[in-house]
């Protein structure tokens, strides 16, 4: 059984909802699944994780939130670099270029996505969480 994890920040509760689709992706595709904050995961052992997924919704500037979220990624990189990991995450202005950078920001640094990133504007439909289900099945596979 693949051991995975969906970290995840949220502020209004947009991207929790899509961490909760990506879990029962993933808890569907028969993987032991752990559902976890940035603060949650600053004590998690990220590196025993066959798959991780991230989400975080668009902040400020088209930025990732960056008081718990960023640092807590950062920390991240180097224990996720041979890990299968994938991004999800909620915008409510723009044109989600928030994602494309943090998409750059992981090849840049030697990760590779396993599934095309997930995002929607504001409070996700039935579309996005089937997406975010289909990202979860994806990476525990």
């Amino acid at each position: 059984m693949k051991k995975t994890a969906v970290i995840y920040w949220s502020g209004t509760g947009n991207t929790e909802a899509m961490a909760k689709a990506v879990l029962e992706g993933m808890k569907e595709a028969g993987a032991e699944a752990v559902l976890l904050t940035p603060a949650e995961a600053k004590n998690f052992d990220i590196g025993s994780m066959d798959a991780v997924a991230f989400g975080c919704p668009a902040m400020g500037a088209e930025e990732l939130e960056d008081t718990e979220f960023a640092p807590m990624f950062d920390a991240c990189k180097g224990k996720i670099q041979s890990k299968k990991i994938a991004l999800f995450g909620s915008y409510g202005w723009g044109d989600g270029e928030w994602m494309r950078t943090w998409e750059n920001d992981c090849e840049t640094n030697g990760m590779e996505l396993a599934h095309k990133s997930v995002t929607c504007c504001e409070t996700p439909n039935e579309a996005a969480l089937y997406a975010c289900r289909e990202l979860g099945k994806a990476i525990a596979e």
